[in-house]
């Protein structure tokens, strides 16, 4: 299978050069433009996720010799989330390439980071499946590159940081509360509100209820730390 131009520079910039393009095409396929005759990627995106969790723990390892587990956890847990796997996904022009069924283009799915970090995860399960282990964990390197040395060794996601901030102080767990909702129902906004047993709030509006509470929660953080 001869692929197309548009995924010829995609290989460009991720680096890699499949030997199996068919390979590539089916990573770059989201389930709505499935069909018996054209494969999507979410068997892919399983592989993908062990494949970058392998070798992000072992970059990890190399990268503080003396850290702890439970330093580690959460760093690991910040450079395989899907936010990140979206956030390289973007750096590389994936979503520019991704394959959708007419729902999901509505809806913008090129920008979501749902589809983008699936597609990312079966983009690297195509590297390992087309050129191998060393293949794949090279690609991995390149890509996430200096968040792997730069991610910060309190690196957990804002609403867990923001609970353990409140237990911390005897009180509650913090409130998500949905102000409200806009847009079409194919791409809705959501306004989100984290509140404090404090009486500290702070809003986030995104288009799913969890971006927007873990921006609350971030913004939130952010202002009671500073106090």
């Amino acid at each position: 299978m001869k692929p197309s131009a548009d995924l010829k520079e995609f290989e460009k910039r991720l680096g890699h050069s499949f030997k199996d393009t068919s390979l590539l095409v089916t990573a770059v396929t989201h389930a709505s433009l499935s069909s018996a005759t054209r494969s999507d990627n979410e068997r892919l995106e399983f592989l993908g996720d062990r494949v970058l969790g392998l070798v992000m723990a072992e970059a990890l390892l190399n990268a503080d010799t003396g850290a702890s587990e439970g330093q580690l956890a959460p760093r690991f847990n910040a450079l395989v989330r899907k936010e990140t796997c979206a956030a390289v996904a973007r750096q590389i022009g994936l979503g520019d390439v991704l394959k959708l069924g007419r729902s999901e283009m509505l809806s913008g799915g090129r920008r979501k980071d749902a589809l983008l970090g699936d597609a990312m995860e079966a983009v690297l399960a195509g590297v390992y499946r087309d050129g191998g282990m060393e293949a794949a964990k090279q690609t991995v390197l390149r890509l996430w590159g200096d968040r792997i040395t730069d991610v910060k060794a309190d690196a957990r996601d804002p609403k867990t940081a923001l609970q353990e901030w409140a237990q911390a102080r005897k009180g509650p767990p913090p409130q998500y509360v949905e102000l409200g909702r806009t847009g079409p129902d194919h791409a809705p906004m959501f306004e989100i509100e984290a509140r404090l047993f404090s009486g500290q709030t702070a809003r986030a509006t995104a288009g799913s209820k969890r971006v927007a509470e873990q921006a609350a929660a971030r913004a939130l953080l952010e202002s009671v730390e500073n106090l």
